[in-house]
């Protein structure tokens, strides 16, 4: 037996199998790689769309992304989140994308799903759900007239703080095939990711109302300043709990004289709201000395902050407007702030360039420049800080265009009216924070 062992020979094999085994090995190791990149695509779409679902500082924008972003992940045609009311009963939001104008027209009438058929199975099952055809789930009720009709469909419920907020929906892939277990995980992952973001923002929307509301008690109400007509409007900055140095005011003094005065302490933090608030009440006590005019007010107010506090630079404006016979004259002085913007009846805005001087806090030997100008009845005067102009993307001149041209388009309307024009299409992006104060000077 011993010898019949030894006397075998080993088959040899052949080029031809060596060569068909090494190919099957090599399409093995091509699909596995093939795989592999397919999941770091997925995994890298995941990480952009948690990356552009975070940058979302409004929630109807992030419960936007969440829908646009989950049906790019996974190749969908249509996509909608349905967010739940106070019960978590039914749905009370509906954000859906991918229709066409012609079925949103169609479907203009059905009015917002409630969450019955399959929508309700995932509601009162907040489970992952994967269906190949709809219509023949056990839950499905069918379609109300107009809306397109869906085959397949891939829900996935989000949860803020371990409670069901709401439901991701999407439908059709663009390839024809139905949702798979990749597919069902990736969604999975972003519902995740998109609890939090949610969550990010209701907070923020929180802390950016406090914020808001802790800033507006620091800025006064303006008083009756008959024979003037005067309106003034805050803006926070977009960017949450960036607590602002902006600041207006206005005083009416004996014999029909009003004075004015608009601010901007450096800094977005507490300290300079402080600083916002003792700048104001120490300007405020030094405009009842009418002796002194605004450039020599200013210079007090500036050995004042110097010699009292640590404030940061501020910038500011101070006017006085005064009877002048059957007209207006307007006296101001600027420590380094934007020029005062007037309209006069029937005449484009223009801006009172001068001399802006120093801001405060730089150089208390410097002197404080004081220009005149004579003002028509139904003049309109308009002070604001430079948040309202400054845009990052756009020279300062262009946006200072762009101010006096809306606001000689609105020039008509009442001042309440035109500054919340002023606020709403302010040239600037919005990342610092605007006052505006506008005032008109009487008719007669």
């Amino acid at each position: 037996m011993a010898g019949e062992e030894e006397g075998r020979e080993t088959k040899p094999l052949r080029l031809s199998d060596l060569r068909m085994r090494l190919r099957a090995e090599l399409g093995r190791i091509d699909e596995q790689l093939r795989a592999l990149l397919a999941a770091m695509d997925r995994l890298q779409g995941l990480l952009d769309a948690v990356v552009a679902i975070s940058r979302e500082m409004e929630l109807p924008a992030v419960l936007d992304r969440i829908v646009t972003t989950a049906m790019e992940l996974v190749g969908a045609r249509y996509g909608a989140l349905g967010v739940l009311n106070e019960s978590g009963e039914y749905l009370e939001q509906f954000i859906a994308a991918g229709l066409s104008d012609q079925e949103r027209a169609d479907l203009a009438e059905t009015g917002l799903p409630r969450g019955r058929g399959v929508l309700g199975h995932l509601i009162r099952h907040p489970e992952p759900l994967r269906v190949d055809d709809i219509s023949a789930h056990p839950s499905s009720v069918g379609f109300p007239a107009g809306h397109p009709h869906l085959r397949t469909l891939l829900g996935v419920a989000i949860s803020v703080r371990g409670e069901i907020y709401g439901d991701l929906y999407l439908s059709e892939r663009h390839d024809g095939q139905p949702f798979d277990v990749h597919d069902e995980n990736i969604v999975v992952a972003l519902a995740s990711a998109a609890g939090i973001a949610i969550e990010n923002v209701r907070l923020f929307e929180r802390v950016r109302a406090s914020s808001e509301q802790f800033q507006r008690l620091l800025l006064p109400t303006l008083p009756d300043l008959r024979p003037f007509a005067a309106s003034a409007i805050y803006r926070p900055a977009a960017q949450p709990s960036r607590l602002g140095g902006d600041w207006y005011d206005a005083v009416l003094l004996p014999d029909n004289v009003v004075a004015v005065v608009i601010g901007d302490v450096v800094g977005h933090d507490l300290h300079a709201a402080a600083a916002m608030a003792s700048t104001r009440n120490m300007l405020r006590a030094l405009l009842f000395d009418q002796r002194n005019p605004p450039g020599a007010v200013l210079a007090q107010l500036d050995r004042t902050l110097q010699a009292l506090t640590d404030n940061p630079v501020v910038t500011t404006s101070l006017a006085r407007i005064e009877p002048a016979g059957p007209a207006w004259r307007l006296r101001w002085s600027s420590a380094g702030h934007v020029p005062p913007l007037l309209i006069a009846s029937g005449r484009p805005a223009e801006f009172l360039f001068a001399d802006p001087g120093l801001p405060l806090g730089v150089d208390t030997e410097y002197p404080r420049p004081e220009h005149t100008r004579l003002l028509a009845p139904g003049t309109t005067l308009v002070f604001f800080t430079d948040g309202l102009v400054e845009h990052p993307d756009h020279p300062i001149d262009e946006s200072l265009n762009q101010l006096a041209e809306l606001a000689t388009a609105h020039a008509a309307l009442s001042l309440e009216d035109f500054v919340q024009v002023l606020a709403d299409r302010h040239p600037s992006d919005g990342h610092d924070d605007m006052a505006i104060l506008a005032l008109r000077t009487p008719l007669a």
